[in-house]
Protein backbone atom coordinates (compact mmCIF):
# COMPACT_ATOMS: atom_id res chain seq x y z
CA UNK A 1 0.00 0.00 0.00
CA UNK A 2 3.32 2.31 -0.47
CA UNK A 3 2.23 3.07 -3.97
CA UNK A 4 3.56 6.47 -4.85
CA UNK A 5 0.95 8.15 -6.83
CA UNK A 6 2.34 10.99 -9.40
CA UNK A 7 0.45 13.77 -10.41
CA UNK A 8 1.37 15.30 -12.69
CA UNK A 9 -0.06 18.57 -14.43
CA UNK A 10 -1.32 18.49 -18.01
CA UNK A 11 -0.50 20.09 -20.28
CA UNK A 12 -2.42 23.23 -21.63
CA UNK A 13 -3.87 22.39 -25.01
CA UNK A 14 -3.25 24.76 -27.77
CA UNK A 15 -6.34 25.19 -29.64
CA UNK A 16 -5.94 26.08 -33.23
CA UNK A 17 -8.10 29.18 -34.33
CA UNK A 18 -9.12 29.97 -37.66
CA UNK A 19 -6.81 33.54 -37.99
CA UNK A 20 -4.24 32.70 -34.84
CA UNK A 21 -2.72 29.58 -35.84
CA UNK A 22 -1.62 30.13 -38.95
CA UNK A 23 2.07 31.47 -38.99
CA UNK A 24 1.91 34.06 -41.95
CA UNK A 25 5.37 34.47 -43.34
CA UNK A 26 6.19 36.23 -46.14
CA UNK A 27 6.27 40.70 -46.29
CA UNK A 28 2.29 41.38 -45.17
CA UNK A 29 0.39 44.87 -46.77
CA UNK A 30 -3.01 45.67 -47.01
CA UNK A 31 -4.34 47.62 -50.34
CA UNK A 32 -7.72 49.26 -50.97
CA UNK A 33 -9.41 50.96 -53.71
CA UNK A 34 -13.18 52.25 -53.43
CA UNK A 35 -14.80 49.54 -51.47
CA UNK A 36 -12.40 46.28 -52.29
CA UNK A 37 -9.58 45.54 -49.68
CA UNK A 38 -6.59 43.65 -50.36
CA UNK A 39 -4.43 41.16 -48.18
CA UNK A 40 -1.25 40.76 -49.67
CA UNK A 41 1.50 38.61 -48.83
CA UNK A 42 4.89 38.81 -50.75
CA UNK A 43 6.67 35.51 -50.32
CA UNK A 44 10.47 34.52 -52.20
CA UNK A 45 9.23 32.18 -55.06
CA UNK A 46 9.27 31.79 -58.91
CA UNK A 47 6.73 34.78 -59.50
CA UNK A 48 3.20 33.30 -59.08
CA UNK A 49 -0.01 35.54 -58.42
CA UNK A 50 -2.41 33.33 -56.65
CA UNK A 51 -5.97 35.38 -55.79
CA UNK A 52 -8.44 33.84 -53.31
CA UNK A 53 -6.87 30.82 -54.20
CA UNK A 54 -6.83 31.00 -57.76
CA UNK A 55 -4.31 32.09 -60.61
CA UNK A 56 -4.56 35.35 -61.49
CA UNK A 57 -5.90 34.95 -65.35
CA UNK A 58 -8.51 32.57 -63.61
CA UNK A 59 -9.48 35.53 -61.47
CA UNK A 60 -9.32 38.19 -63.18
CA UNK A 61 -10.45 36.75 -67.22
CA UNK A 62 -9.86 40.51 -68.36
CA UNK A 63 -6.33 40.94 -69.92
CA UNK A 64 -6.53 44.40 -68.78
CA UNK A 65 -7.35 44.37 -65.09
CA UNK A 66 -4.02 41.77 -65.29
CA UNK A 67 -1.97 44.43 -66.25
CA UNK A 68 -2.91 46.33 -63.41
CA UNK A 69 -2.07 44.02 -61.07
CA UNK A 70 1.43 43.24 -62.30
CA UNK A 71 2.10 47.05 -62.88
CA UNK A 72 4.55 47.44 -59.55
CA UNK A 73 6.11 44.35 -60.31
CA UNK A 74 7.01 44.95 -63.96
CA UNK A 75 7.81 48.45 -63.40
CA UNK A 76 10.25 47.47 -60.15
CA UNK A 77 11.32 44.77 -62.29
CA UNK A 78 11.00 42.13 -59.36
CA UNK A 79 10.40 38.61 -60.18
CA UNK A 80 11.83 36.46 -57.60
CA UNK A 81 8.38 36.98 -55.02
CA UNK A 82 4.95 34.59 -55.02
CA UNK A 83 2.36 37.04 -54.73
CA UNK A 84 -0.96 35.43 -52.28
CA UNK A 85 -3.59 37.75 -51.99
CA UNK A 86 -7.00 37.41 -50.50
CA UNK A 87 -9.67 40.02 -51.86
CA UNK A 88 -12.74 41.05 -51.25
CA UNK A 89 -15.89 43.73 -51.76
CA UNK A 90 -16.78 46.07 -55.03
CA UNK A 91 -15.80 44.72 -57.92
CA UNK A 92 -13.45 43.52 -60.23
CA UNK A 93 -12.11 46.85 -61.23
CA UNK A 94 -11.97 47.78 -57.64
CA UNK A 95 -10.28 44.84 -56.49
CA UNK A 96 -7.38 44.82 -59.04
CA UNK A 97 -6.72 48.61 -58.00
CA UNK A 98 -7.06 47.55 -54.46
CA UNK A 99 -4.28 44.17 -55.18
CA UNK A 100 -2.02 46.81 -57.19
CA UNK A 101 -2.00 49.13 -54.14
CA UNK A 102 -0.94 46.13 -52.02
CA UNK A 103 1.23 44.38 -53.84
CA UNK A 104 3.19 48.47 -54.02
CA UNK A 105 3.07 48.60 -50.36
CA UNK A 106 4.80 45.17 -50.26
CA UNK A 107 7.85 45.90 -51.88
CA UNK A 108 8.36 49.12 -50.44
CA UNK A 109 8.45 47.34 -47.15
CA UNK A 110 10.35 44.65 -48.63
CA UNK A 111 12.89 46.79 -50.95
CA UNK A 112 12.88 50.66 -49.57
CA UNK A 113 15.08 51.27 -53.11
CA UNK A 114 11.41 50.63 -54.43
CA UNK A 115 9.95 53.32 -53.42
CA UNK A 116 10.51 56.67 -55.55
CA UNK A 117 9.94 54.65 -59.09
CA UNK A 118 6.46 53.08 -57.35
CA UNK A 119 5.82 56.80 -55.75
CA UNK A 120 6.08 58.69 -58.95
CA UNK A 121 4.21 56.34 -61.36
CA UNK A 122 1.45 56.81 -58.42
CA UNK A 123 1.02 53.26 -57.24
CA UNK A 124 1.59 54.11 -53.40
CA UNK A 125 -0.79 56.27 -53.24
CA UNK A 126 -4.72 54.67 -52.58
CA UNK A 127 -6.90 56.02 -55.32
CA UNK A 128 -9.92 58.38 -52.96
CA UNK A 129 -13.01 58.08 -55.37
CA UNK A 130 -15.73 56.62 -54.08
CA UNK A 131 -19.42 56.20 -54.77
CA UNK A 132 -21.15 59.45 -53.75
CA UNK A 133 -23.91 58.25 -51.60
CA UNK A 134 -27.24 58.76 -52.24
CA UNK A 135 -29.52 61.42 -50.60
CA UNK A 136 -33.17 61.28 -50.10
CA UNK A 137 -35.63 63.12 -52.56
CA UNK A 138 -33.22 62.37 -55.21
CA UNK A 139 -33.66 59.13 -57.46
CA UNK A 140 -29.11 58.75 -57.29
CA UNK A 141 -26.52 60.60 -56.10
CA UNK A 142 -27.66 63.70 -57.85
CA UNK A 143 -30.39 62.74 -60.49
CA UNK A 144 -33.92 64.51 -59.31
CA UNK A 145 -37.53 63.16 -60.46
CA UNK A 146 -38.07 64.42 -64.04
CA UNK A 147 -40.28 67.91 -63.45
CA UNK A 148 -43.77 68.01 -64.18
CA UNK A 149 -45.06 71.51 -64.76
CA UNK A 150 -48.71 70.49 -64.69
Amino acid sequence: MSEEVKIEKAAPQIRASKKGAIKQTGVPATGRRKKSIARVRLIPGKGNITINGRPLNEYFADGFLQIIVKQPLELSEIKEYDVIVNVHGGGLTGQAGAVRHGISRALTKDKPETKPELKKAGYLKRDPRMKERKKYGLKKARRAPQFSKR
